[in-house]
């Protein structure tokens, strides 16, 4: 007999072999595929939405059979709404976020959603749904997906009822009805195969989520391939792909890129020495202004706005680093700030960085764009500092700009002129500048899942991450420091 969720039918309605490794081949997966930060974030969602119909009762996750059972109690004692509602047919499981009972045998239900628009996946995820209670005798009047309002605005209370926006999918759901019982059919006879079935790797692979056994399936690709070049998009990857362009030569072979991104192929395939177009950069430097101040945002996108006048996954600037040196040979100086979990960080971020930077000076930050938007978002939020802020705005230059042009690139960037990848390669051999070497956070989603759950942290727990945050978010600005240096050395 077939054994399956919900989750695991989307997935083979994504790819069958993703569910029939999941079964047989467990040990494949590469849980680097797994974002927590966002499985946590959908629970969150779905435990805040249940009472979008009214008071409930909520089944306990635990045993399937068990949850099942009290199901069909609550049913029975005419509970009106039933959060987690758990039901099996030949096999086939799924538990439903919101369940409305009307009596005889008649439901409608909710599936949560904690993106911000429907997606044709959700639309088989409620289609399966509606199969499993048909199948079992009940009469589904109405199938709808919650998911979050990206335009609502928060004001005080929480309002549930405008932070979702709730969409009919029912005649959705009961057209793809002959769908979900064919596929149904053609998995059991899938998953019983013993031998691993054939698939090539393709487009679904990652849409509408990547795969954790894309590394496995992707193991007679040759390396490098494709999927290794750096700074393209995934569509123009699987493209290159469909026509059998494949190999670092093949994409030399046949000029499948622009110039740009050849550079990373010939770099890698011929060994060449680092490219630095010196002129360009000593342009660039020239543009600079003494003195000379670095700063980098850490920030998080709660999906429930936390603050009034916060919307849904609104980027929140929680912390800054700014590294300064005021004149040429100057020392380098530090100044920092993190807010305290809990309180809205906002106000306190865009004070203190008026104070920290003063006005007609030139900042330097790394993808601009990040601190730019955050900076013009605070100064429309509180417009007694607006002017301040603006012109802090007004006076930043994008560090990343030489090697996002490839006026400096070396085989060490893979293509990427991220910063992550453009520091190692600069000082590969300089531990104080290696992010690996840090604790607990490494990397901007870190810091952010971070900051999120310091406010549920016990006080020496809070204060390590705390402490490790600085470190991290200070490393930022350090190593924009270390990497103007190189230009400047660059260009003697």
């Amino acid at each position: 007999m077939l054994h399956m969720s919900k989750s695991r039918y989307c997935q083979a309605v994504q790819c069958p072999k993703m569910l029939w490794l999941h079964k047989h081949m467990p040990d494949a997966f590469d849980d680097s595929a797994v974002n927590q930060a966002v499985l946590d974030r959908g629970n969150a969602v779905g435990d805040l939405a249940m009472g979008l119909l009214g008071d409930y009762v909520e089944v306990p996750f635990g045993d399937l059979s068990e949850m099942i059972r009290r199901t069909r109690e609550l049913i029975d004692a005419g509970t009106p709404v039933i959060a987690e509602a758990s039901f099996a047919f030949e096999g086939l499981f799924c538990a439903v976020d919101i369940l409305k009972a009307l009596g005889k045998n008649r439901v409608e239900f909710v599936e949560v959603k904690s993106s911000t628009h429907v997606t044709d996946i959700y639309i088989h995820d409620v289609a399966y749904q509606y199969y499993v209670l048909t199948k079992l005798g009940y009469t589904v009047e109405r199938v709808r997906i919650a998911h979050i309002d990206s335009g609502y605005v928060r004001h005080g209370e929480l309002e549930l009822d405008q932070l979702f926006t709730m969409e009919d999918l029912t005649e959705q759901a009961r057209a793809l009805q002959p769908e979900v019982e064919k596929r149904v059919a053609e998995l059991a006879a899938y998953m019983a195969q013993a031998d691993e079935p054939a698939c090539a790797v393709g487009g679904q692979c990652f849409y509408p989520y990547a795969c954790g056994f894309f590394k496995y399936c992707g193991r007679d690709l040759p390396k490098p391939n494709i999927f290794d070049v750096g700074g393209i998009q995934l569509r123009t990857k699987l493209a290159n792909l469909a026509k059998g362009i494949v190999s670092f030569q093949d994409i030399e072979l046949k000029k499948a890129l622009k110039s740009d991104k050849l550079m990373q192929i010939q770099h890698e395939l011929h060994d060449l020495p680092p490219a630095i177009d010196r002129e360009k950069i000593a342009r660039f430097l020239d543009g600079l202004s003494w003195p000379l101040y670095f700063l980098d945002f850490e920030s998080f996108q709660p999906a429930v706005p936390l603050y009034d006048n916060s919307s849904p996954y609104e980027q929140i600037v929680f912390q800054y680093s700014l590294h300064c040196i005021e004149e040429p040979g100057g020392s380098l100086k530090h100044r920092e700030y993190l807010a305290q979990p809990g309180a809205d960080p906002r106000r306190g971020v865009a004070e203190q960085l008026c104070r920290d930077i003063p006005r007609d000076v030139c900042t330097l930050a790394y993808n601009m764009s990040f601190e730019k938007t955050r900076i013009k978002g605070l100064a429309a939020l509180y417009p007694d500092l607006a002017d301040h802020l603006m012109n802090i705005h007004d006076h930043i230059v994008d560090l990343m700009v030489p090697f996002q042009k490839r006026w400096y690139y070396t085989k060490a960037m893979q293509g990427s002129y991220s910063i992550k990848f453009v520091l190692p390669a600069l000082f590969p051999d300089d531990p104080e500048l290696d992010y690996h070497n840090l604790e607990d956070v490494h990397n901007g989603t870190e810091a952010s899942a971070a900051f999120e759950k310091m406010g549920d942290m016990e006080p020496e727990e809070r204060e390590r991450y705390r402490a490790n945050l600085l470190k991290y978010c200070g490393l930022d600005t350090l190593a924009m420091v270390k990497v103007w240096e190189k230009l400047r050395e660059a260009v003697g």
